[in-house]
């Protein structure tokens, strides 16, 4: 997102920025979004950083605004935020560009893993992508296509996950106790 919100305001785009995440640590390149976007909303799913709630709310208000009904938005995210962001500008029939980031494997669109279908066609995301027009994009398939490999990743993280994950948490644990 941010090569491109840079790109847009260069061209003399005038944005409106609107980033979320789980919590506030989740939330990255605020403040760098903010140095050339008119403005910029922050949204976490527990209220740590801006509104409580996810980006479709501020998205929601933003269209229901004549005055300030964008000309285009730009998903970059998980899969359901980019779906739930194109559902929700269809109506009011805003362009609305997703990318795309599904497994991907040679980069050359042999193998097959990063297949969509959008507006009907097979795409593959390492060539032709990974922006796509989210009112054209399957998510049903997508969705489905990428939990094919839940089971392998689930048991690879299990198998493998970082050890500094745990060493955080002992340390966090420490810090707690010696705040008492």
């Amino acid at each position: 997102l941010f090569p491109l919100a840079k790109a847009l305001a260069q061209a003399g785009n005038e944005l409106t920025t609107i980033i979320g995440g789980r919590s506030e640590k989740y939330v990255i390149l605020f403040d760098e979004l903010a140095a050339f976007s008119k403005e910029t909303i922050a949204t976490t799913e527990d209220g740590s950083m801006g509104e409580k709630g996810f980006v479709t709310g501020p998205l929601k208000r933003i269209l229901d605004d004549p005055a300030a009904k964008p000309q285009a938005v730009y998903a970059v995210g998980p899969v359901p935020m980019m779906r739930a962001v194109s559902d929700m500008t269809r109506p009011y029939g805003v362009k609305t560009i997703v990318s795309l980031n599904p497994i991907m494997i040679d980069g050359t669109g042999m193998c097959g893993g990063c297949r969509v279908t959008v507006g009907g066609e097979t795409k593959f995301v390492c060539v032709d992508g990974p922006e796509f027009d989210g009112h054209l994009v399957d998510f049903d398939n997508m969705m489905k296509r990428l939990r094919a490999y839940k089971p392998r990743e689930d048991a690879d993280h299990e198998k493998y996950h970082c050890r500094l994950e745990a060493a955080a948490a002992r340390l966090e644990a420490a810090a707690a106790t010696h705040a008492k």
